[in-house]
């Protein structure tokens, strides 16, 4: 009898020990059991957040509605009636731009903007497209599909496009343009 409850003691320690481990171990999951079926975690409306370095402000992001899926395998975030960025450059100069939809995946720092994107620089480039990746890690943007730049005049007509996200570098397919050039630079032509 004494060596059964010394048993039947040693199983339960096991047994509350088992299950303290399990549940720390088990935190994510279990903080996901307390979600609805593809509920984010966090929904915000009206949102404006500023993102900073050393106290100055690098990009602003404004947003009607913001939905936050960090607890998925593959966290993102989800801006699902538009989005609006503005960002500032190291001269305090500002570039913005917008998107009917827009997807951060946190993961992999790409940003994928969807509909209607206009991004506009502080030296008047306007560049319009359906879809519009970019890729944070690598200061990068990129789009497979068709776009249109505008510049002082100059127009670009394009199927698709790589440049890194201040536009020195520019690589383009298909693409079809009208470039004003002032008679005096025709022989640096």
């Amino acid at each position: 009898m004494q060596f059964q409850k010394h048993i039947y003691k040693s199983v339960m320690a096991a047994l509350v020990a088992l299950t303290l481990f399990a549940c720390e171990g088990n935190k994510k999951n279990v903080q996901r059991l307390n979600l609805t079926d593809n509920a984010p975690v966090t929904e915000g409306k009206g949102v404006n957040f500023k993102y900073t370095d050393s106290g100055r402000v690098v990009y602003n992001v404004l947003a009607s509605k913001f939905l936050d899926y960090s607890n998925f395998e593959f966290g993102y975030e989800e801006f699902p009636n538009g989005i609006e960025v503005n960002f500032y450059d190291d001269d305090n100069e500002k570039n913005t731009v917008v998107a009917d939809y827009a997807i951060n995946f946190t993961e992999t720092d790409i940003v994928d903007l969807r509909g209607n994107v206009v991004l506009t620089t502080s030296d008047s480039m306007v560049l319009k497209a359906q879809q519009l990746y970019w890729d944070k890690g690598n200061s990068w943007v990129f789009t497979d599909q068709p776009y249109q730049i505008k510049r002082n005049g100059n127009e670009n007509n394009g199927a698709m496009f790589d440049s890194n996200q201040d536009f020195t570098y520019f690589l383009s397919r298909d693409n079809r343009g009208t470039q004003i050039i002032d008679a005096k630079d025709k022989d640096k032509l």
